[in-house]
C-alpha cells in the first residue's frame, strides 16, 4: 500500500506554501505536558494513582499543558491556534474523533485480550476474529463518502457513533458468558460505525474553517485522535490489570466507551444540516 501510495503521489497538485516561524515554546510544552499526561496515567494504573511519582507527572501535565494554551494565545503565530475552536461544528467533530478512538482502540485492545485470556484463544485466531470488522469498515469508509454528499454531515455521524455505542453497550453485556460468535460479531458494529463516522465528521472540520487552515485543523483532528487512543489505552489497562479481576474491569471500560459514543452521538446533533440536503432527505 505504501508503495502503491508512493507511486501515485507525484500526481497529487502541490498545496501551497506559506512561511511562518516555527512554534517551538508551543511545541516543547506540549510534547512535555501529553508525554507526562499519558505517563500519569499509565503508571497510575500498574502503581497506584496515590504514588509520588504519579502526582508529579500529574501536576506536571496540568503546568505544562496551562503553560501551553497561554502561550498559544499569546504567540503571532501558533502551533495550535485557538480560534479554531470556535465554531461549534469544529468542537463537535473533536469530541467525536476523540469518542471514536476511544471506543475503536478501546475494543481492540480489549477484546484481544478477553480473547485470549477469558476464551483461551492462541494470538493468530484472536487476530483473525478482527478480520471481518477491517473489511466491514472499509467498506463502511467506501460508504460514507457518497452518503455524506447526499445527505449532509449530520446523518453520517449520528448514524455512525449510535451504532458503535451500541455496539459497545453490548460487548459489556455479552462479555461474561464467554462466547466468541457474539463478541466478534459486534466488534464488527463498532468497527462498521466508526468508519461511516469518521468521514462525516472530517468533513465537519473542513468546512468549519477557512481553507487556508484546512491542513492545521486536520492536524487537530488528528491530535485529538491519537490523545484519545493513548488515554483509552492507559485507562482500560489500568482497570483489567491484575490483581484487579478480569470481567469487572472489562466491563466498567467499555461502559466509559459508550457514555463517551453516548455523549458524541448526542453532540452530532447540534452539526448544522448542509443547505441542499433537505432536497436529498
Amino acid at each position: 500500500m505504501c508503495l502503491l501510495i508512493l507511486a501515485l503521489a507525484p500526481r497529487i497538485t502541490p498545496s501551497p506554501r506559506r512561511t511562518a516561524p516555527f512554534d517551538w515554546a508551543g511545541q516543547a510544552l506540549a510534547v512535555v505536558g501529553l508525554t507526562a499526561l499519558v505517563y500519569g496515567l499509565i503508571d497510575g494504573g500498574q502503581s497506584g494513582f496515590g504514588e509520588p511519582v504519579v502526582i508529579i507527572a500529574f501536576a506536571l501535565a496540568l503546568v505544562t499543558l496551562t503553560g501551553f494554551l497561554a502561550v498559544q494565545a499569546k504567540t503571532a503565530h501558533p502551533l495550535l491556534p485557538l480560534s479554531l475552536f470556535r465554531p461549534r461544528g469544529m468542537r463537535i467533530a473533536l469530541f467525536g474523533g476523540f469518542a471514536f478512538v476511544v471506543g475503536w482502540y478501546g475494543t481492540v485492545f480489549l477484546v484481544s485480550l478477553y480473547l485470549q485470556q477469558h476464551l483461551g484463544l492462541p494470538p493468530m485466531l484472536a487476530g483473525l476474529a478482527f478480520l471481518p470488522s477491517a473489511v466491514v469498515s472499509l467498506a463502511g469508509n467506501l460508504g460514507s463518502g457518497p452518503m455524506t454528499s447526499r445527505l449532509g454531515t449530520r446523518l453520517p455521524a449520528l448514524l455512525g457513533l449510535s451504532s458503535m455505542t451500541v455496539g459497545l453497550i453490548a460487548l459489556m453485556l455479552v462479555a461474561p458468558s464467554g462466547s466468541l460468535w457474539p463478541v466478534a460479531g459486534l466488534v464488527i458494529l463498532v468497527g462498521a460505525g466508526g468508519s461511516v463516522a469518521m468521514p462525516a465528521l472530517i468533513g465537519v472540520v473542513l468546512t468549519s474553517v477557512p481553507p487556508h487552515r484546512a491542513g492545521i485543523a486536520s492536524a487537530v483532528l488528528n491530535m485529538f485522535r491519537q490523545i484519545g487512543g493513548a488515554v483509552a489505552i492507559a485507562v482500560f489497562g489500568a482497570l483489567i490489570a491484575a490483581p484487579r479481576p478480569f470481567i469487572p474491569g472489562l466491563r466498567t471500560s467499555f461502559i466509559i466507551a459508550a457514555v463517551l459514543g453516548g455523549l458524541a452521538s448526542l453532540a452530532c446533533l447540534g452539526i448544522r444540516p448542509r443547505p441542499d440536503a433537505g432536497s436529498h432527505q
